[in-house]
């Protein structure tokens, strides 16, 4: 595999037969699923507990079809319509107020619990994501500084650093653990 490449064995929603497309559609050899990505099984969708959400919207940044509405420091909700089950969504939830539920596709695994047009919306999701994803950079709690009328500085201002990546997770971390004590307080 040349330097770069992603392994395409790691979609447990498209199970086997996925991967096999995949591997076509891109010239390789198919590969087993990837044990450690999840296994084939009937299709799920993410459901938020609503009661338990912070608002921290991480989630929105990890689902790469934006099935997951939603707005910093309010709770967010999954839209059905949208969601493929990929289980992005999980592992970035600090409060765990995420879960997959059964979908209507009953025993179905792999492709055969997806029509091709669920598909193709899925695809054209994930590409405007993506789209998005490289032309508007996101943070958590940074929102468009407000455009202020003033005067001009009576004194030259100082040259100002512009803000470290570290100064910027540490504060995601802080809002974060903020909203996990308010959670706690909650639930206790």
């Amino acid at each position: 595999m040349a330097t770069g490449e992603a392994e395409i064995n790691r979609c447990p929603p498209g199970g086997r037969e996925g991967v096999e497309r995949l591997a076509a559609i891109v010239g390789r050899s198919p590969l087993p699923l990837d044990a450690a990505s999840g296994a084939e099984g009937p299709r799920r969708l993410a459901v938020i507990d609503e009661a338990w959400c912070i608002g921290c919207t991480l989630c929105l940044d990890a689902c790469p079809t934006d099935a997951i509405l939603g707005r910093s420091k309010r709770m967010h909700t999954v839209i059905e319509a949208h969601c493929t089950g990929c289980e992005r969504c999980i592992p970035v939830c600090p409060v765990d107020c995420i879960a997959l539920v059964p979908s209507d596709s009953g025993e179905r695994t792999g492709w055969g619990a997806w029509s091709q047009v669920q598909a193709n919306e899925a695809l054209g999701r994930y590409r405007l994501h993506r789209a998005r994803a490289i032309t508007m950079p996101t943070a958590i709690d940074e929102e468009p500084a407000p455009e202020y009328v003033s005067a001009p500085p009576l004194a030259p201002n100082p040259p100002q650093t512009p803000p470290s990546e570290d100064s910027a997770a540490d504060r995601r971390k802080a809002a974060i653990a903020a909203a996990l004590a308010r959670a706690r307080e909650r639930r206790g």
